[in-house]
This record gives C-alpha cells, sequence and structure tokens, in this order.
C-alpha cells in the first residue's frame, strides 16, 4: 500500500490516511457564524477523501479576527453552526479539527480580494489591534496596542474557553495557529517582539506567551485527543524566527503535550525573501521531525500524489497538509489513490463514477 494511504494515530484519533485540509481562511462570515458556505466548502473536502479536515483560523476573540468577515468561536452561539459542520465531516469518515487563532497586528484589514487586503479605513469601522510591541506589520499601518501581561492572562483565557466551545462543537483535533505573522508567531519572532519584560528578549521569554496557551488548551482538552501546533518555521528574514529555534520550540513543545508541529514558514515580515518552489518548506518539516523527535505536517506548494506520497515514503513528515491543490481538487485524494494503486472507497453515492468501476 502507498504510504499516504496508510493509517495514522494520534493519540486516541485514528485517520484513515495521511492527506490533511490544511485550514484556509474563506472570509465569508457575519458576526463569526459559520453558514452554508463553510458546510459545503470544508463538507466537500471530507466527501474526497481527506483523512483530517480542518476548519480555517478561527478567531478566539472579536478583536482577533484578520478582517470581520472571519470565522470565529468567541460565544456560545457559535457553537452550533459549527456542530453541523462537524457531525457531516464525520460521517464521511473523516476527523473534523479547527485551527485556533488571533490575528495580532495583522488584524482589522480588508478580505484579500477587497482593497487588496489593506488596513481598514477610519470610516471603515476598524478596530484597535493588539500585538506584542507597538510596531505596525509595514510601513503606513496603524501601530498595534502593546499588550499588557493582564491582556496576555486574557487572551489565553480566550484560548482555554475558545478550546471548550470546540469541544462542543464536535472538533477532535485542536491546532493553535502559531505562523504567518499572527500574534503567537509575532510573540516569537524578535522582529515583532521588542518587549523588556519577561515575555521578550531571550528564547524562552519569547516562547512563554505560546507555552502559557498550550498549557490551558491541554489542560481543556481531554487527554485522548491530540494537539497540534502550526509554526512558520522561519521569518526568511536575517536576525528573524529560524529553523533551530523552530527545532527548539518544538522539542519544548512535545514535553508539554503538543502531538504534531504543522510546519509552515515566513508571514510575520514584508522583508522575506521566499525561493517559492514545489516542496519548498518540507524540509522544515523534516528536519524538525529528525531533530525534535515529534511528528510533524509538510505543508507548501504539494500538488500531485506523487510528491505527497514521496513526502511519507521518504520520512519527512507523518502528514501532508493541502490547501490550494485541495481548492483546485476537493477529491484530490480520491485521485491520488487511483494513481498510486491505493485502496480508498468513494462515496456510494458517486462510486459508479470511481476510476475501477465500468460504465453502465
Amino acid at each position: 500500500m502507498a504510504g499516504l494511504f496508510e493509517p495514522f494515530a494520534l493519540r486516541s484519533i485514528t485517520l484513515k490516511n495521511r492527506i490533511v485540509v490544511s485550514p484556509m481562511c474563506q472570509y465569508s462570515s457575519k458576526d463569526g457564524f459559520a453558514n452554508d458556505w463553510h458546510l459545503v466548502h470544508l463538507g466537500a473536502r471530507a466527501v474526497g477523501g481527506a483523512a483530517l479536515v480542518f476548519s480555517e483560523a478561527t478567531a478566539v476573540s472579536p478583536e482577533g479576527r484578520i478582517t470581520p468577515q472571519d470565522l470565529g468561536i468567541w460565544k456560545d452561539e457559535h457553537i452550533p453552526q459549527l456542530k453541523r459542520i462537524t457531525d457531516f465531516i464525520r460521517s464521511q469518515g473523516s476527523v473534523p479539527g479547527i485551527q485556533l487563532a488571533h490575528a495580532g497586528r495583522k488584524a482589522s484589514h480588508h478580505r484579500p480580494w477587497e482593497a487588496g487586503g489593506a488596513a481598514l479605513a477610519p470610516d471603515e469601522q476598524p478596530w484597535t489591534t493588539e500585538a506584542p510591541s507597538a510596531l505596525p506589520f509595514k510601513e503606513g499601518e496603524p501601530a498595534p496596542r502593546e499588550l499588557s501581561t493582564e491582556d496576555i492572562a486574557r487572551i489565553t483565557e480566550d484560548f482555554r474557553k475558545a478550546t471548550e466551545r470546540a469541544l462542543a462543537a464536535g472538533f477532535d483535533v485542536i491546532e493553535i495557529h502559531a505562523a504567518h505573522g499572527y500574534l503567537i508567531h509575532e510573540f516569537l519572532s524578535p522582529l515583532s517582539n521588542q518587549r523588556q519584560d519577561d515575555y521578550g528578549g531571550s528564547f524562552e521569554n519569547r516562547i512563554r506567551f505560546l507555552l502559557q496557551i498550550t498549557k490551558a488548551i491541554r489542560a481543556a482538552l481531554p487527554d485522548q485527543l491530540p494537539l497540534v501546533v502550526r509554526i512558520s518555521a522561519t521569518d526568511w528574514v536575517d536576525g528573524g524566527w529560524s529553523a533551530d529555534d523552530s527545532v527548539a520550540l518544538a522539542r519544548v513543545l512535545k514535553t508539554e503535550g503538543v502531538d504534531l508541529i504543522d510546519c509552515s514558514s515566513g508571514g510575520n515580515s514584508p522583508a522575506q525573501k521566499i525561493k517559492v518552489e514545489p516542496l519548498y518548506q518540507t524540509p522544515f518539516a523534516a528536519r524538525v521531525r529528525a531533530e525534535a523527535g515529534i511528528a510533524t505536517g509538510a505543508v507548501g506548494l504539494i500538488t500531485t500524489a506523487a510528491e505527497a506520497e514521496g513526502i511519507i515514503a521518504n520520512e519527512q513528515a507523518d502528514l501532508v497538509f493541502l490547501a490550494r491543490q485541495l481548492l483546485r481538487d476537493p477529491y484530490f485524494p480520491l485521485h491520488a489513490a487511483a494513481e498510486l494503486g491505493a485502496t480508498l472507497p468513494w462515496p456510494v453515492q458517486y462510486e459508479r463514477a470511481a476510476p475501477h468501476k465500468p460504465r453502465r
């Protein structure tokens, strides 16, 4: 059997294959509520055979939204619509996961297809953004408010409460979004964290916020359910967060009950210089896996069955997170299984169209 279609266990959860629907912002909510778009978008990928289906970055507070249209989980009223989605994902033999997020200084922006994703103007109901230091993401944007230690405790509690709501909504896997220049990543990187207190300066201080959130979530999670952390493995900027830092962080997170590191990169500085090419981020997952002794997920320009299979076969990562390829082809897992000679049952409603079935 192709390794891509072998099961994989995360605590008590057994994934039927190694293909994961990566969190993909849809910017299609009103007041944080999920709706039919989210049901169809996520449900289609479960129908398509992915083993683990993550929601998009889901804000733990209104201030933590990237845009006014972000999905949210900051109030109990959000739970029923999310539960509708998790029930459907599970009915297709897939596992529902949620990515909990706070956008930090990259909050209060337009959707990417509106005004180029620019910061909301004063007459567009912007809100005050929050960050470890009062440094805007890029020149010309409003400076964020520097968080106090009381604010940090408040946001940590927001993540804990969001975890409880996620469990009530039926999610089996929690992912902490500590990547792409959003709030937790802003604390990790010396490019965005210039604090002089216990949350800034040394590596140990800069990871403190993430560790507090990790402890709070792990305490709220049943022991049998897994916890994942998405990191930007490098800032792609000299003097920023590095792959060495990521290995060191992964070692610490492993001791705190984190089960898998989802290895992305970049997003914290406009000065980043990235050579984007197929599998360009996979080496980060491979290195963290080998040197930190923790399971990893690979993500980034993985577009073919052969590429995904190679990652698993070469033990570069344990899971393959797909995003844009699953937008192009929600049924990529079914097609990849046929291409690789693996067995992945088609939904009975679609079975007559499966490649191994004769036409009628």
